[in-house]
């Protein structure tokens, strides 16, 4: 019979834990195991972990999303592992239907749809938070449908590369392939590097519209925290450092100036000027020992992580075209070639 593990990462956030466990609790196919994994938190976590008899692993101190998650793998039991953010709101039968759908379709892991949780509270038209990821070649990720209304496109079956772990369906032998997560992301863009890898390994999962969540976005931390855009600055550069060759950096240099400079000016725009800059050059300082460090198994062909990052950004312009640009999207694409 096919088991799931649940995992859930947390910190700070006891209010959080208790909402996210007595959902997964109402599910109609609720996980076999939930695991708890603590960052350190100052609050009542761990009572509320207990509370709800899950599985409790407790660090210290705050060690990041992903070595919490990676914990969490390597105490896991069973087919599936679920990787959830204490800040979603799963419908009844989310993990149901997320579960035939990646056994029907054969895929390796499964995402659903996320909405934003605003304008269900006002009746309004719901906007999508996010579906599934890519990423362009200046290493600039886009969570499809962000801030979008929900509709067509957000509502069709589909093949993908890049799982948001915010809410992501597993099955273990993705891990038992590929390793675990990269634990000097710390937090964000360590699923896009996940993508990554899956890509280059060829394998697959489903977008499941039908699965669907809410998530309140960046609660831990706090959307417009400085630490938010000092990492995800930082960890941009550190995913071309980990992939890139420098035939590619040299072939994709315009791209990777123009996304990067975009970005940075969308942090002015936060006011978070200072914050990314400050990522970039953490990033650009890590970088010859990420690169060296990055992995021990033989480097993959520059052609083919060209490949993924062009075709990434192709179906990022593609999306684009189709639903009206973004402000940072008409940029780029309007400032780099194809």
């Amino acid at each position: 019979m096919t088991s799931v593990s649940a995992i859930v990462p947390t910190w700070n956030r006891a209010d959080l834990l208790r909402s996210i466990l007595t959902n997964l609790a109402a599910q109609t196919r609720p996980p076999d195991r939930i695991i708890v994994v603590d960052n350190g938190s100052a609050d009542e976590t761990q009572l509320v972990a207990r509370e709800f008899q899950a599985d409790l692993i407790v660090f210290p101190e705050n060690r990041g999303f992903a070595r919490a998650v990676n914990e969490g793998i390597a105490h896991a039991q069973g087919d599936w592992l679920l990787i959830l953010n204490n800040d979603v709101a799963l419908e009844p039968q989310w993990l149901e239907r997320l579960l035939a759908s990646a056994e029907q379709e054969n895929a390796s892991f499964a995402v659903g749809k996320l909405l934003r949780p605003d304008e269900r509270r006002a009746g309004k038209e719901d906007l999508i938070d996010g579906s599934w990821d890519l990423v362009s070649r200046a290493a600039y990720a886009w969570r499809c449908g962000y801030g979008r209304p929900d509709g067509a496109v957000w509502s069709v079956k589909r093949k993908i590369s890049f799982a948001p772990m915010t809410a992501a369906l597993f099955h273990k032998r993705v891990f038992e392939r590929i390793g675990l997560l990269e634990t000097r992301f710390e937090s964000y863009y360590e699923d896009v590097d996940f993508g990554v890898r899956c890509a280059l390994a060829g394998i697959v999962g489903v977008y499941e519209p039908a699965a669907i969540a809410v998530h309140r976005s960046k609660t831990t931390l706090g959307k417009n925290s400085s630490r938010v855009f000092f990492l995800t600055a930082r960890n941009q550069i550190l995913i071309l450092a980990k992939y890139y060759p420098a035939r590619t950096l040299r072939r994709f240099a315009w791209p990777i100036l123009i996304g990067q400079t975009l970005a940075l000016m969308a942090a002015a725009r936060q006011g978070r000027l200072l914050a990314g800059l400050h990522g970039k050059w953490e990033g650009l300082r890590q970088w010859s020992g990420f690169r060296e460090n990055a992995s021990h198994a033989e480097a993959p062909p520059h052609a083919l992580i060209e490949s993924i990052f062009r075709e990434s950004e192709l179906e990022i312009r593609v999306l684009q075209r189709q639903l009206g640009f973004d402000p940072y999207w008409r940029l780029y694409f309007k400032l780099v070639r194809a």
